[in-house]
Parts: structure tokens; C-alpha cells; sequence
């Protein structure tokens, strides 16, 4: 009897190998694509019953080339880079990792706020130029001194898993917490968080905005320059979701103008971003590389999950974390 097989997409600073050990011990033949090229991508899936995809796009065009394929499994909690309705219409099961990242990216969207707020980055460039406290309190800029946290506000936009547990490690520090999320479960709104009934009221309310929204078409572009000129002036932007959350225009200019004193990324709309990208040279806009998901165990837990979701489909019918079910809809796998 013929193998199924299992390819995995690209894995960009992820070490397949875990999860390419539980595939094969499952029966699995297992093959690493290495890559986002939908050409590459169709050649080395054309037989293939599973996908694991990284941040590789897998549209209507690509699916139609994987005839054999049954289910995609996505190696992050977002799933949009894949065309789920697609998916659904050709009744493919598409899973995703709901709370594998949930306290690394809680805590990195923590870390980044309190760097901003205390200026960090600043300060770490004070001492590396030859400065010190002198130049740190009153700085040739005319920058800010920090803020004390217990006098500010921490607004999250969305309020699911990771939006919760930051909101449990930032009540001790922050004065205030308040969300926004119109989809949340307001009969379990814990207590400690005020929650806001529209995005304008709690934007007008921030010192600290941080993103914790799906990309979609209703959150493309959601934090735009009428939301950004919303906020208190010498507030702040964290983003830990999506890059294309965020007009990057508007925040260039809300950040140049004074209108947020600064903003850190985890994402952006292009990844990684070109050698002249506005956003990689402004000295208020801190980055990473799209790395919050990331520590010593989710580095793990992220190729061997999607690994187990395809393995219980397999065995059972039915993975362990569906987004996407087609026996819904009477369509089975």
C-alpha cells in the first residue's frame, strides 16, 4: 500500500525534523519543499494527501494543482495565507495552532511596550555614543522623559487568547487596561479589564495601543491615520499580529509628527522588509523579525503540532484544531 504523503512548505527559521519524525513514524512519507514558489511548491505536493504550511500563500490556483491533497495544516495560530474558502468549497481541512505562542507573544508584546515607554532603545544609544544620565534627561532631540506605567492606560484591539494573558501579566504594571473586540465573549469578560464598545473610544482613551486581530478584509488597514490621529498625543503602537493591520504611511507620519511618540513591530506588510523601507530607518519605530511566537519550546511545539493535527486527521477522520471543517457542511474529506 502507497505512503501518504506529507510536504511541507517553507519553514523558515524552523527546523522541520521534529515533525517530520512524527509524520514518518505515523506512516507518513515525509518531503520539505523549502519553499514559498507556488511552482516549486506544486511539483513537490502533486501527490501529497497533507501540506504543512509556513508563510507560504495557498490560493485557489495552487489548490487546483494538489488534486490529491485533503487537508492544510499551518504552522502558526493565523491561517491567512490560506484561501480557506477555497479550501472549503474543494472540502479540504485546514487546522491552525491556537495556543502554542500564546504566553511567548503575550510577553514579547509586553517587553516591547515597556521598552518603548521607558525609552529603552534611547538610553541603550546614550551610553553606546559616550552619553550618560545628563544626556538621557535632557537630550539635544528634546525627546520625553519616560512615563510612569502605573499612570497609563494598555488598550487591546482584540481580545482572544494572547490579548487575555497579556492583560493578566500587564494588570500589576499598567494603571489601567482596557479592549476592544466585538466578537469576544462579553458574559466572561474578566474582571480588571474595561471594556470599550467601539474602537474610536478606546483608541481616544490609549496610551498604549497593542494589536491582537486575524487579517482580513475588515481589519486590512484597520489603524489608519483617522484612527491614529484618534490617540492621545505621546502615545504608543505595539503590533504583534499583522503587518497589513497598519497603514504604514499613517503611521510614518503620526510617528514623525509627534502624534505617537513611537511604535514597535514584530510585523510588516512586506516580509522582510526592502533595504529602503521608510519604517527600518525611523529612530522611533523599533523592530523585530516577526519572531514574538518564538522561544526554545514553540520553536518545537510549531512543526511538531501541525505534524499531530494531520496525524489525527489521518487516524481518526478529524484533526485536532480545524478552522476550516468540511463535514459542516456535509462534505467530506
Amino acid at each position: 500500500m502507497r505512503q501518504p504523503v506529507a510536504v511541507f512548505t517553507d519553514t523558515e527559521d524552523l527546523d522541520p525534523e521534529p515533525g517530520a519524525k512524527l509524520l514518518a513514524d505515523a506512516g507518513f512519507e515525509v518531503r520539505v519543499a523549502g519553499s514559498r514558489d507556488p511552482d516549486i511548491l506544486a511539483a513537490a505536493a502533486e501527490d501529497a494527501v497533507a501540506l504543512i504550511v509556513g508563510y507560504a500563500r495557498v490560493d485557489a490556483a495552487l489548490l487546483d494543482r494538489l488534486p490529491r491533497l485533503r487537508i492544510l495544516a499551518t504552522m502558526s495560530a493565523g491561517h491567512d495565507m490560506i484561501d480557506t474558502e477555497a479550501a472549503r468549497r474543494r472540502g479540504l481541512w485546514v487546522t491552525n495552532l491556537p495556543g502554542t505562542a500564546t504566553e511567548d507573544v503575550a510577553v514579547h508584546a509586553l517587553a516591547s511596550a515597556l521598552s518603548l515607554v521607558r525609552h529603552l532603545a534611547r538610553a541603550d544609544a546614550v551610553v553606546r555614543t559616550g552619553g550618560w544620565n545628563a544626556d538621557f534627561v535632557d537630550p539635544s532631540d528634546g525627546s520625553p522623559l519616560p512615563r510612569r506605567t502605573s499612570e497609563l492606560t494598555l488598550g487591546l484591539v482584540g481580545f482572544g487568547r494572547i490579548a487575555r494573558r497579556l492583560a493578566t501579566l500587564a494588570a500589576p504594571v499598567f494603571g489601567r487596561i482596557a479592549a476592544y473586540d466585538p466578537h469576544a465573549d462579553h458574559a466572561h469578560w474578566p474582571a480588571g479589564v474595561e471594556r470599550c464598545e467601539t474602537l474610536d473610544a478606546l483608541a481616544a482613551t490609549t496610551d498604549v495601543l497593542s494589536l491582537h486581530l486575524p487579517l482580513n478584509p475588515a481589519t486590512h488597514g484597520l489603524v489608519d491615520a483617522g484612527l491614529l490621529n484618534r490617540m492621545p498625543r505621546g502615545s504608543f503602537l505595539v503590533n504583534v499580529a499583522r503587518g497589513e493591520l497598519v497603514d504604514p504611511e499613517a503611521l510614518l507620519e503620526a510617528v514623525t509628527s509627534g502624534r505617537l511618540a513611537g511604535a514597535a513591530l514584530d510585523v510588516l506588510p512586506v516580509e522582510p522588509p526592502p533595504a529602503d523601507d521608510p519604517l527600518r530607518r525611523h529612530p522611533r519605530i523599533r523592530l523585530s523579525p516577526h519572531c514574538a511566537y518564538l522561544s526554545d519550546a514553540s520553536r518545537r511545539a510549531y512543526v511538531c503540532e501541525p505534524a499531530e493535527n494531520v496525524i489525527a486527521w489521518h487516524r481518526t477522520g478529524r484533526p485536532l484544531n480545524p478552522v476550516v471543517d468540511p463535514t459542516a457542511r456535509g462534505v467530506h474529506p
